[in-house]
């Protein structure tokens, strides 16, 4: 976060290890939650009413792809950012909801960076691409999310090089 002062920053883009895979905590899925959520984001049948959802190809209620979303996002700051110098993102290259997320679920969600850049255009800010993958209390993946994160550098002049083929933009 931008306003942090330095002292207080665990994690700059220099630490930011490639192929390390890291996890993020976990959480429960609660019933009122999944309701709630989607009334206000995503009112289809079977992520409001568990009658509805009976009736509907995941046979219970379900909760919204982008409330595991939002969950995994929660996790992702309450357990990582809130210590990096993270400068948010500029955007996702992929997301897939592999299984469906029901109430009660305990959900974990993982990290692993897979690219890392420095930005030419500023150089005190590096590009990392990073995995997020989500699984379920049976082990089963049920989200996928690929995108990047921009991050302070500790010292833009010292820091390591790309690790990436990829041009720095």
């Amino acid at each position: 976060m931008s306003d942090h002062p330095q002292k207080n920053i665990k994690y700059f883009w220099e630490d930011l290890e490639l192929g390390k895979r890291i996890e993020m905590g976990s959480i429960t899925v609660d019933h009122d939650e999944v309701i709630a959520f989607a009334s206000k984001y995503d009112p289809q049948p079977f992520h409001l009413s568990d009658e509805a959802a009976a009736k509907s190809i995941f046979g219970r209620l379900s909760a919204s792809g982008w409330h595991t979303c939002s969950m995994a996002m929660g996790l992702m700051v309450r357990n990582f950012l809130h210590e990096s110098s993270s400068l948010g993102s500029p955007g996702l290259e992929k997301i897939k909801w592999l299984k469906p997320v029901y109430p009660g679920d305990t959900l974990t969600l993982f990290q692993v960076i897979q690219d890392r850049r420095p930005m030419n255009s500023r150089p005190d800010v590096g590009l990392t691409r990073t995995l997020w993958e989500m699984f379920n209390q049976h082990g089963e993946q049920v989200l996928l999310m690929d995108g990047w994160g921009m991050f302070r550098r500790r010292a833009p002049a010292a820091a390591a090089p790309a690790a990436s083929a990829e041009k720095a933009g």
